[in-house]
């Protein structure tokens, strides 16, 4: 960062007042901070890292109050960081403000191969930090056990299940998998049944395990209960709503037996429940069916969660949920994103696999191609049906994705009103927060600058001009704050 940066963050700061998801201020006036070991470790631990910016007062502010002294502080910074574990390599810049000295630590993002950063004195569990809007919030154990998971290779899959027996294995449903294996894979077919079974991790020991279990076991809820899939139909947009009857649910079914047969419950569920709207063709007369939801598109999104889900301990208790609103489904597995893969990285880069052992055997099984087409398949079939595209989230231990339907809510247009006098951009803003709140990381993602510029060229500007409204007006600066279009510049139409 060069002087003249700096100098613009802190302006920015100021503009904005408050800190942000890579921005951290300290006052610094009398002395180095004596407890960044918090903010170390969250910066460290995301892929942006992060800026703290010494010489700043929160409490006046955000007034420039300057550094005690800045080459002190950066010594006793430098010793903070090296209590890291692994040590914190910060990157200084200094600049003069109205006479004062303001000093800045630019904190890289380390390799996710060496996260989690933590702070030696509290050691892993206690002194990992991940960055929430403007906090650093503990890391959850299993937060710090995805990292190491990865780290190490850890395979949850392939653990034995205390009390599972060979016997207790659907022989037909095995004899058809060790069939298409040995005849895609012929070293296997020359070996016997027990040795072949050992090697593609279906038992260890002659103990089945917990993949074994889940794709051959007669009932594998006997030994891992919540490996299952929770299918709902809510009554409403939000979890929560009834009825006029007060119903909570107007369906709500566990899906159990092996990854499967859960595949094919759940199938069977989205289609008793989902709309169906029916066409009469004028020209021929035949009558042509079109599903709320892409079946197939469904389809593939469940068997992703049910093979790459998190299967450690820290999940197990967990089910994948599955939710119908009246406007849209979700499916949510629990275990984030696996590895090095991103949101944005979804079916354009092939991944690191979570569960190889279980991705094979469904391969094998017929299942999948595990050619990693799901999701360029699932947005093919979105856009065929003329529907949006899924939505992909991936948050602290659960991967969450969610389609729109056509028929969950009555169509309706957004118009700005002609005397708004709005820019381009201004525009674009007002018709992208219409039908929902949006965030600050929303905004700067739809206009393809930072957050802070967003905010601070456009949408500060927006907000005091009465066009955008604050849905937490109370606190301004809260992380959780979104923006939404103010009624008197929009008409909606049907």
């Amino acid at each position: 960062m060069l002087a003249e940066e700096l100098v613009d963050l802190v302006h920015l700061i100021q503009t904005q007042r408050c800190e942000a998801q890579t921005v951290e201020v300290k006052a610094a006036q009398d002395g180095c901070p004596t407890r960044l070991y918090d903010t170390l470790s969250s910066f460290s631990n995301q892929d942006d890292g992060g800026v703290i910016v010494f010489g700043v007062d929160e409490r006046q502010e955000f007034a420039v109050v300057g550094v005690y002294d800045a080459h002190d502080l950066q010594k006793h910074l430098v010793e903070q960081c090296n209590q890291m574990h692994p040590p914190v390599r910060a990157m200084f810049t200094s600049a003069s403000i109205d006479g004062k000295i303001v000093v800045s630590a630019e904190i890289p993002g380390i390799d996710i191969s060496d996260r989690p950063c933590y702070y030696q004195g509290k050691g892993r569990l206690k002194g990992s930090y991940v960055r929430v809007g403007d906090a650093d919030e503990p890391m959850t154990e299993y937060e710090v056990y995805s990292y190491e998971a990865f780290r190490k290779r850890y395979r949850d899959e392939i653990e034995p299940v205390s009390r599972a027996t060979r016997s207790t294995l659907d022989e037909q449903r095995l004899g058809r998998y060790l069939t298409s294996i040995s005849s895609s894979k012929p070293n296997l077919a020359q070996l016997d049944t027990n040795t072949i079974l050992e090697l593609m991790s279906i038992t260890r020991d002659g103990v089945p395990t917990l993949a074994g279990v889940m794709l051959f076991s007669l009932y594998p809820q006997a030994y891992v209960p919540q490996l299952c899939i929770v299918a709902t139909v809510v009554p409403g947009t939000e979890p929560g709503a009834v009825d006029e009857a007060g119903n909570r649910f107007l369906d709500n079914k566990r899906i159990e037996g092996t990854l499967s047969e859960q595949l094919t419950g759940a199938i069977a569920f989205v289609r008793s429940n989902m709309k169906v709207a029916t066409h009469i063709d004028r020209e021929t007369g035949k009558r042509h069916d079109r599903e709320e939801y892409p079946i197939e598109a469904v389809r593939e999104l469940v068997l992703n969660a049910l093979i790459h889900r998190d299967y450690s301990i820290h999940t197990q208790g967990m089910p994948i949920q599955l939710l119908l609103y009246q406007d849209r489904l979700e499916i949510a597995n629990p275990g984030g994103l696996y590895g090095r893969l991103t949101v944005n990285e979804l079916g354009e880069v092939q991944p690191d696999t979570r569960n190889p052992v279980i991705a094979t055997a469904m391969e094998a099984l017929g299942e999948t191609e595990n050619r990693y087409s799901g999701i360029p398949t699932v947005r093919r079939l979105l856009s065929e049906a003329d529907m949006p595209a899924p939505l992909f989230e991936s948050s602290r231990g659960q991967f969450r994705v969610t389609l729109y339907g056509k028929h969950g809510r009555p169509e309706e247009r957004i118009v700005l009103n002609d005397a708004a006098g709005l820019s381009d951009v201004q525009r674009t803003i007002a018709l992208y927060c219409a039908d929902k709140p949006r965030s600050r990381s929303e905004l700067a993602g739809l206009l393809g600058v930072q957050a802070p510029y967003a905010m601070r060229r456009y949408v500060k500007p927006m907000v005091d001009a009465g066009q955008l409204v604050l849905t937490m007006p109370g606190t301004p600066q809260s992380s959780h704050q979104r923006y939404v279009t103010s009624d008197t510049l929009i008409t909606r139409r049907s």
